[in-house]
């Protein structure tokens, strides 16, 4: 048996038993190609007023301050500092997220939920078909495997995808678009076409949502880059997004947090990474214990440009993490989970990535119909044969 026909006949399996889920995810992929930029953009008019008596921003203890008397029922947990002058601060309390005037501290308002919202519940049908409780689990083994199968796709494509012939006559109507062609000839071509030259993208957006899936795949990550693998999992979590806001709270009802001497304090972070964008503060509730501070030198999602720093009361250095000083497994499992959305490489990566979702939308769709016409052929020949088989024979 040749390896084309060894190789096209599970690659045709395999696209027909998870092509539905397939095309959710890489449909819901598309849709979450921009997530973080359209949840800023949806608070885009939440921003601090600069005017020329604007001199300089008000300590960050006031602003906290500021926001506790606004809201007294709520505990805060985390400040976003942005490097931008109207950028306003940022104030968490559990998933809510609050805005302030960074050189008044006049609240701007509460972050939207109804982007947010619906970013989580196409995030929901990405990773686990919008299954709840009990049987999440179920559903997320369905799109994982889903996912290997279609890892496998993308890999056997790397061969079926090109032509037998590598002569330019041949190879053009494969990587190329045949303008006015129909049916299965248009499907055909589009099916070629778009693999080629989504092959590389698409299969760095497959393969890094392996570990996202399973366990094991995350385990081996760290074992292939020589390392023993965390006791607990690491994977891309749901509540990445609102971290990146400023993380989780403690809720109401909790002892009121420090913040003396907080203003110092970020100043002294800021100097330590001289070119950041954004400062995550976590509110500590001990007066004399040390504050943690997530420095952001990118655009939220690549990791290679974040750094923590740990300081005292006093100013001085308690811990200081860039992602150099990270152990291998960690630095590589952490790449790959942004590189499954292409923001390890920044809008250019995620528009890549988006685009390579996209063209697996026709992928899956062209195949399905390549697939469908193939049966209904087969379906035709074998009534054929049965017809010509009973003229030659008929019955006595």
């Amino acid at each position: 048996m040749k390896l084309r026909t060894l190789l096209f006949w599970p690659h045709l399996v395999a696209g027909v038993l998870a092509g539905a889920l397939i095309l959710l995810m890489s449909v819901t992929g598309v849709l979450l190609t921009y997530e973080r930029q359209l949840v800023e953009w949806s608070n885009s008019d939440l921003r601090s007023n600069v005017s020329p008596s604007s001199s300089a921003r008000l300590p960050l203890e006031q602003v906290v301050a500021s926001f506790q008397r606004a809201h007294p029922d709520l505990t805060p947990s985390s400040v976003v500092v942005g490097s931008e002058v109207d950028d306003a601060v940022i104030v968490s309390a559990g998933a809510r997220a609050f805005y302030l005037d960074a050189y008044t501290g006049r609240p701007l308002g509460e972050g939207r939920q109804r982007m947010r919202q619906f970013m989580s519940d196409v995030r929901g049908w990405h990773r686990w078909l919008s299954a709840e409780g009990e049987a999440r689990p179920t559903a997320r083994a369905f799109t994982g495997w889903s996912n290997l199968l279609f890892l496998f796709i993308v890999c056997s494509g790397l061969y079926l995808w090109f032509p037998r012939k590598r002569t330019w006559q041949h190879v053009r109507p494969v990587v190329w678009f045949t303008r006015g062609a129909r049916g299965k000839a248009r499907d055909f071509n589009w099916h070629n076409a778009i693999g080629v030259w989504c092959l590389a993208p698409l299969f760095i957006v497959v393969v890094s949502a392996v570990p996202i899936s399973f366990p094991w795949a995350n385990d081996w990550v760290y074992r292939a880059a020589g390392e023993t693998p965390p006791a607990g999992r690491r994977g891309g979590g749901a509540g990445e997004a609102a971290a990146r806001e400023g993380g989780r709270g403690r809720g109401a009802g909790t002892p009121r947090v420090s913040t003396e001497g907080l203003a110092g304090l970020l100043q002294r972070a800021a100097q330590q990474e001289r070119d950041w964008r954004t400062v995550t503060v976590r509110l500590p509730e001990s007066a004399s214990g040390p504050v943690s501070f997530a420095i952001d030198r990118g655009d939220g999602g690549q990791p290679q440009l974040r750094s923590t720093l740990t300081l005292d009361r006093a100013g001085a250095v308690v811990r200081y993490e860039a992602f150099a000083d990270q152990g291998a497994g960690r630095r590589l499992r952490s790449l790959m989970r942004f590189a499954h959305t292409g923001e390890v490489l920044g809008l250019a990566g995620q528009t890549v990535a988006g685009v390579a979702s996209a063209g697996a939308v026709v992928l899956v769709w062209t195949g399905m119909a390549l697939a469908l016409r193939r049966a209904r052929a087969w379906l035709s020949r074998r009534r054929s044969r049965a017809a010509m088989s009973i003229a030659e024979n008929p019955a006595t």
